[in-house]
């Protein structure tokens, strides 16, 4: 992972709402409160919260007597999903990192994390903090990408990549959001940390984008795959997206299009 790949600022948090929070988040956040409620938590932090997704759920999933701290590191993403939320006394939104939580020991009763462990520098130390904060007994609920292959929609805009780029492809996708599913290697990781258990599951679900156009705008525009495109080719942001929803159309039709995805969700015990 390099340095940018956990920047979500600019244009990018709105368009990430736009056009990938319905297409692949939403499907997944609805499983991760379902499993959250099942707990019955009466304080539950959220880390890499974003804009929002998982956070709007919970809060309608929870009990009304629960709290939800709902924590990113990048200010506009909670800026974004504060506003989308509206005024609530059940959700607080706070900046924190994931490896130096600036809460105290044994706090919460579940830690949930939807699709942000990739992003972490160092996935140990990040167990380690949620360990932490989460008291005897305490559950750690997360999710993770599935390798590329088994997601359809960034399977074909990575092709694409790769022939316009073949010298230099951009890794991003590949890098980061697909590349930490080793489930035997997190569940090591784990249990190094201190957890007592850690079970992984491969949940599949399917995304839904509006039209091709929208999904290629999603990936290309709304993470931080832009910045790697701009690198290779200045200028040519659009041309790449457009290229992208081609394939896509090709592949889908021109939308409302329709893709499998995958996921590998954990659960941690204290």
């Amino acid at each position: 992972m390099t340095g940018t790949d956990k920047v979500f600022a600019g244009a990018i948090p709105a368009l990430y709402q736009e056009h990938m929070v319905s297409m692949i988040f939403e499907p997944y956040a609805e499983e991760m409160a379902k499993r959250t409620a099942s707990l019955d938590p009466r304080k539950v932090l959220e880390i890499a919260a974003g804009t929002g997704v998982v956070t709007r759920v919970l809060a309608t999933r929870l009990a009304p007597s629960a709290r939800i701290i709902a924590t990113d590191l990048n200010q506009p993403m909670l800026d974004l999903a504060a506003g989308l939320l509206g005024a609530s006394d059940q959700v607080t939104f706070r900046q924190a990192d994931a490896l130096a939580l600036p809460f105290e020991d044994d706090s919460f009763d579940v830690v949930v994390c939807q699709f942000g462990v990739m992003f972490f520098a160092d996935k140990l130390e990040s167990y380690r903090e949620v360990r932490r904060v989460l008291k005897d007994g305490g559950v750690y609920l997360f999710a993770v990408w599935d390798q590329i292959s088994a997601n359809a929609f960034v399977t074909v805009a990575t092709q694409v990549l790769t022939e316009r780029y073949p010298e230099d492809p951009p890794r991003f996708m590949e890098r980061t959001p697909h590349g930490y599913y080793d489930t035997q290697a997190i569940i090591a990781a784990l249990l190094e940390a201190g957890f007592t258990t850690a079970v992984a599951e491969t949940v599949t679900k399917v995304a839904r984008a509006t039209t091709a156009g929208s999904a290629a705008i999603g990936y290309c525009q709304g993470t931080p795959l832009a910045g790697e495109i701009l690198a290779r080719e200045p200028g040519g942001l659009q041309a790449v997206t457009e290229a992208i929803e081609s394939a896509l159309a090709a592949r889908f039709g021109p939308g409302p299009i329709e893709g499998g995805i995958s996921a590998q969700i954990i659960t941690a015990k204290k």
